[in-house]
């Protein structure tokens, strides 16, 4: 299929020849053939037009789970991956966040043949440990061979000496472990972060000195034994400080934050709504502005979604009894786009894929297409009828969003509304 996309203003600051301005751009058989003012419209060709037109290179998000396979009722691969499409992302990093969880190759490869023709291409995580017991490690080399782009027990705490055999055998294949940042003893049978908040309304806390301990000896871990490090979706200021330094040392250390905990604090408990209940829990104002700041002087690498669809029967609970989680792709654009601004957000929502080894895409002539259209413009509140995820556990439900994301042509597919 030719397509056409007429007027689109181009948001890509690594392209400074076109970035914000307004062009056509023709692409035959997935490969962009020429981005130009005006175009004519060869034979054949689909023209897409939209209200205010964008384009950028394809979304990226580092943390994603859906539920198959054993809960297919939060989120199968394919629906999960059509929300992801209308929700501008082409590349996603799945977390083995499942039931078996993923710790050969025949699972990666089952992950990888289920996800096969759509727009958005899945990249799998596999399990650090057999069964993600965090007894054994799994069969890491294995599965990369498979296409396992990392390997992570999903927001498990590992024990010291597992990280460190892990990090020195994931070297013999450039591998890369992931380390959840929350050390056991200190959190307790907490569910939200410890302080002022959680003392008023009699919830049990975490302070946020459990993740700050993990991440002190997780890092004090790396620079024993070398390897790559990632430490996903941070939450406190200490920890921006601990990566800060780390990163002056020279490790190989990078780490993300949830897009909810960039921009909500634990004020919002005092509903007592359970979709506020994630993991990492929401920390202070002083937290958040912390992470923004580690964000633009680059201490966090990136931002994730952290998409976690849990089944209204887990969340539909007393608060303490409730699961950790919230979908967040459908709501990923317009939260950062309502809190940062259009340069920034998407700045923000195309860097991370190097770190998996996954080639980033180029929006010029000769290359794949890999797009995401939206309009960046336009405030809307978040409604739960307007989710398309099979869970409805979205943190953001309520809340005022701006900007509309109209979809994604990559793979030699469009997936548009």
């Amino acid at each position: 299929m030719n397509i056409l996309l007429r007027s689109a203003t181009i948001i890509d600051s690594n392209s400074p020849a076109i970035h914000q301005k307004k062009r056509d751009i023709l692409i035959k058989d997935g490969i962009i053939q020429k981005i130009a003012s005006k175009i004519n419209s060869p034979k054949g060709t689909k023209e897409i037009k939209r209200d205010n037109l964008h384009v950028s290179l394809g979304w990226f998000d580092s943390s994603v789970s859906f539920g198959e396979p054993g809960f297919e009722e939060r989120e199968t691969i394919s629906n999960g991956l059509q929300v992801a499409a209308k929700s501008g992302f082409t590349d996603l990093v799945l977390n083995p966040n499942t039931k078996p969880t993923p710790d050969t190759s025949s699972d990666i490869v089952f992950l990888k043949e289920r996800s096969k023709d759509f727009a958005t291409n899945l990249y799998p995580i596999g399990n650090l440990t057999a069964k993600g017991t965090g007894e054994h490690l799994a069969e890491l080399f294995d599965m990369q061979n498979a296409g396992a782009v990392a390997f992570y027990d999903f927001k498990s705490s590992l024990n010291a000496n597992l990280l460190k055999i892990a990090l020195l055998y994931a070297q013999n294949f450039n591998g890369l472990v992931l380390s959840y940042p929350e050390e056991l003893q200190i959190k307790g049978k907490g569910t939200v972060n410890e302080g002022e908040v959680s003392t008023r309304l009699g919830l049990k806390g975490i302070p946020g000195l459990s993740e700050e301990l993990q991440i002190a000896r997780d890092l004090y871990i790396l620079e024993y034994t070398g390897g790559k490090l990632h430490i996903p979706t941070i939450s406190t200021a200490g920890s921006v400080k601990l990566i800060a330094e780390a990163k002056k040392k020279g490790l190989d250390v990078t780490a993300s934050v949830a897009i909810h905990n960039l921009i909500l604090s634990d004020a919002e408990l005092e509903s007592f709504d359970s979709n506020y209940k994630v993991k990492p829990p929401l920390r202070t104002q002083k937290d958040a502005k912390a992470l923004l700041k580690g964000l633009q002087n680059k201490t966090i690498d990136f931002v994730t979604a952290d998409h976690t669809p849990i089944d209204i029967e887990q969340k539909r609970v007393e608060f303490d009894n409730a699961e950790f989680g919230s979908i967040g792709l459908e709501s990923a654009f317009g939260a950062l786009n309502s809190e940062l601004g259009i340069e920034e957000t998407i700045q923000l929502v195309t860097k991370g894929r190097e770190r998996f080894g996954i080639k980033s895409p180029e929006l010029k002539e000769g290359e794949a297409a890999c797009f995401t259209l939206f309009n960046p413009d336009g405030a809307y509140t978040y409604e739960r009828s307007s989710i398309v995820s099979t869970s409805k556990n979205s943190i953001f439900i309520g809340k005022q969003l701006k900007g509309v994301v109209y979809g994604i042509i990559n793979n030699k597919k469009m997936a548009l509304d």
